[in-house]
C-alpha cells in the first residue's frame, strides 16, 4: 500500500544508470547546485559507485529514492520495466511524478502497475543530452496535468530541446530522434571509410566529416530553408555532388533509410507490449 503524499520530497531520482540514464544525469548536474538534488538508483554497486564518482550525485536504493525525491525518472530497458515497477509500486503515491524514458512503453502500462492516480509522463530523449544538445519529446499520461508536463519539460530542457506530442506519436518519435543519433554515426562512419579509401589519413577524414556534419546541421536549424533547397545549392549541373547523389539514388539509400526508420517504429511498438 502506498503511503500518504509527503510534501517535503524534492529533487530527482534517476532509476537506471545505463547510457541514457547517465546522459541525462551528466547534463542535469551541469546546472549550478543541481547535483545536490539528484540521486541515482542502480542495481550494480560498481556502476553506482562509478556514477557517484563521475557526477557527484548520491546513490540510494529504490525505497530510499522514492522517500527522498518527488520526481522518479525511470531509465531502464523496456524489458526490465515491469519488474522495476512491481518493486517501486509500494513506495509511490500521488505526491510523486513518474517520468518514464523506457522506449516503447506506454503510460497506461506504467500507470497500471502503480497506485491509482500517480501522474506519469512518457519521454523519449536521446544521447546528445550528454552534450546539452538532446531532443526530448514528452506526452502526458491519464493523471498528468499541465503542471506535471511543465515540470518534466523544465527538467529536460536543461539537456537540450523539448517538444510535446500526443502519446500515439511516440513510437514514431522513438524511430526518428530516439534512435536517430545512431543513423548519423553510421553515416559518418561510412564517409570516414570513404575518405580513407581515397587516400586521406583517418584523423583528417574524421575532422572533415564531423565539421561538415556540424555545419550542415547548423544550416538546417538556422537558415529556415527546406533540406531540398540546401542540397540543391550544393549540387551544380554536371558537378561532383550530382554524381554522388546519382549513386545514392541508384543504390536505394533513400528507400533503405525510410525502411530502417519504419523498422525502428515497429520495434518500439513491439517493446511497448507487456511480456506474456
Amino acid at each position: 500500500m502506498s503511503s500518504a503524499p509527503t510534501p517535503q520530497r524534492s529533487g530527482l531520482a534517476v532509476v537506471g544508470g545505463g547510457k541514457i540514464g547517465e546522459a541525462l544525469v551528466s547534463g542535469l548536474v551541469r546546472r549550478p547546485g543541481a547535483a545536490e538534488g539528484i540521486v541515482v538508483v542502480e542495481r550494480s554497486p560498481e556502476r553506482a559507485a562509478e556514477l557517484v564518482s563521475r557526477h557527484g550525485v548520491r546513490a540510494l536504493d529504490l525505497a530510499g529514492a522514492a522517500a527522498a525525491c518527488r520526481v522518479l525518472l525511470i531509465a531502464v530497458k523496456p524489458q526490465d520495466v515491469d519488474a522495476l515497477l512491481a518493486d517501486l509500486a509500494p513506495h509511490v503515491d500521488t505526491g510523486h511524478l513518474v517520468v518514464s524514458v523506457a522506449a516503447g512503453v506506454p503510460t497506461s502500462r506504467v500507470e497500471a502497475a502503480l497506485p491509482a492516480g500517480v501522474p506519469v509522463v512518457r519521454v523519449m530523449p536521446n544521447t546528445p543530452a550528454l552534450v546539452d544538445e538532446g531532443m526530448s519529446v514528452l506526452s502526458a499520461g491519464a493523471h498528468a496535468g499541465a503542471t506535471d508536463l511543465d515540470e518534466a519539460e523544465e527538467l529536460l530542457s536543461a539537456v537540450g530541446q523539448v517538444r510535446r506530442v500526443p502519446e500515439k506519436q511516440q513510437d514514431a518519435v522513438t524511430a526518428l530522434s530516439g534512435s536517430g543519433p545512431a543513423y548519423f554515426f553510421y553515416l559518418v562512419e561510412a564517409m570516414v571509410d570513404a575518405g580513407i579509401l581515397l587516400g586521406l589519413p583517418r584523423a583528417l577524414a574524421a575532422d572533415l566529416i564531423v565539421q561538415t556534419a556540424l555545419g550542415a546541421a547548423t544550416m538546417l536549424r538556422d537558415s529556415g530553408e527546406h533540406p531540398v533547397q540546401l542540397r540543391e545549392a550544393v549540387t551544380s549541373p554536371g558537378g561532383t555532388t550530382i554524381a554522388a547523389i546519382r549513386e545514392l539514388e541508384r543504390h536505394g539509400v533513400r528507400a533503405a533509410l525510410i525502411a530502417a526508420i519504419e523498422a525502428a517504429h515497429d520495434r518500439s511498438v513491439e517493446l511497448g507490449r507487456p511480456a506474456e
